[in-house]
């Protein structure tokens, strides 16, 4: 065997390009599989004479130092190569590369009894993007033509290696790959209200995995669906794969008829989520797939699930989302330290995508509905302390401090307050049940993942804190006999108060808190909202302790002058909130959303300005700029509500650095057997931040992540995410954070506590590297 090459290999540089990928493929860029990108084959035009050709895709390049060949059966053979443009590589220096086309000449001589001979091709390239591809291989056999026929055009390659460079079993085709839409055709159709029919089309030459398959119906009205159990599916044929072993694969149409678990019988449409995985026969694997199918279903026959049944809408476990179509490079984002190498000679068998399989939540107990009740009572005394509801608390306290020379007036106000409270509760609690029965995966806090309903609430914040610095005219609830909310008495502002405090409470989830919420979004409807009006009981419990224990009212401090001081101070916790709130719509809408707040803000100071001049002079003038201004508000904010999702900035990813969260990449860390700590968190989540801050930036967590050698998966939820949505379903969260730590040994994932200490962490960690 002789090695053609145009160049050695510079081990170092390899490993210095392994090493840099990361960051490269950070970028949210979705490559195309290799083999559509450098298109690869090679003929005979005489018997020692073999073109090597690659057509390169737009956008796309090949190192010309990283192009070598190797040929059997072909004595003295040279490879010759035509100069490329020149370029400055990264990590190479100055090299040479190829765009469009390339073509190679080997030369050589064969054995006078030779009628092929086996091309081993290297090579490698990269996106304009900024994302490389692993150095690939592939081995063509190459047919030369009879002694005395010369004739060109004859011999063309026998391709193997595929996708991920595996060798291809005999008979290999000279096909290019189909795309994947093409190459697996899927539909699904309703025969009644009880069953749905799935039909999977391989193209001629291609095969699906019979256990690579997977079903999960998204749809409203309490549907689910499974597939039959393997002996009930359609019979597939037996083959023999070269990583996989003996497995059962469908070469033509398969239709599987799938039943449909109905709670409710009406008609409801809903998506069809099918998980999927083939081949090119003797050419490309596919990464797994998803297909999302459309459907709509008459009304048919409640028939219970049985009782092994998972909850509803997720019956069968569906594999984690598709790898990006680069599926070679799948791990690219994950630190080197926790991957197998690009090395040129890594096995073979690490490049066929793994099988990836949904971890199953640990069982949980239900609980009745009394232990529900009590603990969203200690849940809602404990959101108290939190620090979400202060600002507006703060309030609440001035209220109960100003006092009233009737015994019965505090009492009258904290009633009204927790009024405000209980009944906006029951509200979101209502809101939130009722959006998850139609099949949206809603948690606590969902509200502040609009932007729309940051904005408003920043507002607000604002508008209440320019009035306790006396900026305007403000009439909220002080608990004096003056105070009023939009000429409303005190009581309407005590009221509105207790609306506040509890829209504000959402960000923050408290002990106790996250089993009774899971017991009132899986359990009856009426004992779900009479979970939530538990919770606001206890948020409102410790005012109706001091309006109607006069012992505990006398310990508050003595009216005077310095609450003047003191009013005036509790305007800076609201600033303060406003400034959080316009951060998280930064975080959800961009630079452009905070600049529509500050004009919608500034046209609010001026609407209360003004209305402020009205009142004191009683002009209408004034009354109708007023009116203007306030109209002008919708415009920013209707604005600002369309505004796209910004495009995520990608940072290059370190060892010790936290990993985006995905399915794919959380099933393939597990598959290497590694400790893996996920934290689902957003940018409104007050728990979150402060976990984050006492516990993940502590020098104590990253010595423990090191030396378990454990990966650090950050899931960000500020924005709605389905994929995220369904992860925190799958673990009955009831919102984030969510803190799930998988071991090495490949058990269940261990569910953390919603308030982390440094101790709980390490311990977690340690147990889970045993």
């Amino acid at each position: 065997m002789t090695r053609l090459s145009f160049r050695p290999c510079r081990w170092l540089a390899a490993l210095a390009l392994a090493a840099a990928l990361p960051a490269a493929a950070t970028a949210d860029v979705d490559l195309p599989p290799v083999d559509q990108v450098f298109v690869l084959s090679a003929k005979a035009s005489a018997r020692d004479r073999i073109e090597v050709r690659w057509q390169i895709a737009a956008g796309y390049y090949l190192y010309r130092h990283r192009t070598s060949v190797k040929a059997d059966g072909f004595g003295d053979a040279t490879l010759a190569l035509p100069e490329g443009a020149k370029h400055h590589d990264e990590f190479f220096g100055d090299v040479q590369t190829y765009r469009k086309q390339l073509i190679g000449v080997v030369s050589g001589r064969a054995d006078a009894s030779a009628n092929a001979v086996k091309l081993t091709v290297k090579y490698q390239g990269c996106a304009d993007a900024g994302v490389c591809y692993p150095p690939q291989t592939r081995t063509l056999t190459v047919a030369l033509p009879a002694a005395d026929d010369a004739a060109p055009g004859l011999g063309f390659a026998k391709k193997s290696g595929g996708l991920f460079g595996l060798g291809d079993p005999a008979g290999a085709v000279d096909a290019a790959p189909l795309p994947p839409e093409q190459a697996f055709t899927s539909e699904v159709i309703a025969l009644d209200g009880n069953h749905l029919l799935l039909r999977l089309t391989p193209a001629k030459g291609y095969y699906l995995y019979r256990d690579k398959l997977s079903v999960r119906l998204q749809a409203g009205n309490g549907l689910s669906t499974a597939l039959p159990s393997a002996a009930a599916l359609p019979a597939a044929s037996p083959y023999k794969d070269e990583h996989f072993g003996k497995v059962a694969v469908y070469f033509d149409q398969v239709e599987i008829k799938l039943p449909v678990l109905r709670t409710q019988p009406q008609a409801a449409t809903g998506t069809l989520h099918v998980g999927l995985q083939g081949c090119q026969i003797d050419g490309i694997c596919y990464p797994p797939m998803t297909r999302m199918l459309d459907v709509a279903l008459p009304a048919g026959t409640v028939t219970p699930a049985p009782a092994t049944a998972q909850p509803q809408g997720n019956t069968s476990p569906i594999p984690a989302p598709p790898l990006p179509a680069h599926a070679a490079d799948a791990t690219a984002s994950i630190p080197a330290t926790t991957r197998a190498g690009f090395g040129e000679d890594r096995d073979a068998a690490t490049r066929k995508t793994p099988q990836f399989v949904r971890e199953t939540p640990p069982t949980q107990q239900t609980l009745s509905l009394l232990a529900a009740l009590l603990l969203a009572l200690l849940g809602g005394l404990i959101l108290n302390l939190m620090p979400c509801v202060l600002p507006v608390l703060s309030l609440k306290a001035l209220s109960l401090l100003q006092g009233s020379e009737s015994p019965h007036q505090p009492r009258q106000h904290v009633l009204a307050y927790t009024a405000g409270v209980l009944l906006s509760m029951l509200a979101l609690g209502g809101l939130v049940l009722a959006l998850r029965q139609a099949g949206l995966a809603l948690g606590w806090g969902f509200q502040l993942q609009q932007p729309l309903v940051l904005a408003v609430l920043a507002l607000v914040m604002l508008a209440l804190g320019l009035s306790l610095s006396g900026m305007w005219q403000a009439t909220i609830a002080l608990g004096s006999r003056s105070s009023t909310l939009v000429q409303g008495s005190g009581l309407r502002a005590d009221f509105f108060t207790g609306v506040l405090a509890v829209v504000l409470a959402t960000p923050c989830t408290a002990p106790f808190m996250g089993p009774a919420l899971a017991y009132a979004f899986a359990g009856p409807l009426l004992g779900g909202l009479l979970v939530f009006v538990m919770l606001g009981l206890g948020l409102a419990l410790p005012f109706l302790a001091i309006g109607f224990m006069p012992a505990l009212a006398r310990l508050l401090p003595k009216p005077g002058a310095w609450m003047d001081t003191f009013k005036q101070m509790l305007a800076f916790p609201l600033y303060a909130t406003a400034a959080w709130l316009v951060w998280v719509l930064t975080q959800l809408r961009g630079a452009d959303a905070t600049g529509l707040w500050l004009t919608a803000a500034i046209t609010l100071a001026f609407a209360l300005w003004a209305w402020t001049k009205a009142r004191t002079t009683a002009h209408r003038g004034w009354w109708l700029v007023a009116a203007l201004a306030a109209l002008t508000l919708s415009w920013p904010l209707h604005t600002l509500h369309r505004l796209p999702k910004p495009q995520a900035s990608h940072t290059a990813t370190t060892a010790n650095a936290p990993m985006p969260w995905s399915e794919a990449t959380l099933a393939l860390l597990r598959a290497q057997h590694r400790v893996v700590f996920v934290d689902m968190t957003a940018d409104w989540c007050i728990t979150c931040k402060v976990n984050e801050k006492a516990v993940f930036s502590q020098p104590r967590f990253q010595q423990t992540l090191a030396d378990t050698h454990a990966v650090y998966m950050v899931g960000d939820y500020t924005d709605v995410d389905p994929a995220m949505s369904a992860y925190l379903q799958r673990y009955r969260a009831v919102g984030v954070p969510l803190y799930v730590v998988y071991p090495r040994n490949g058990g269940e994932g261990r569910v953390l506590p919603t308030l982390l200490t440094p101790a709980i962490a390490e311990t977690a960690l340690r147990e889970a590297a045993r």
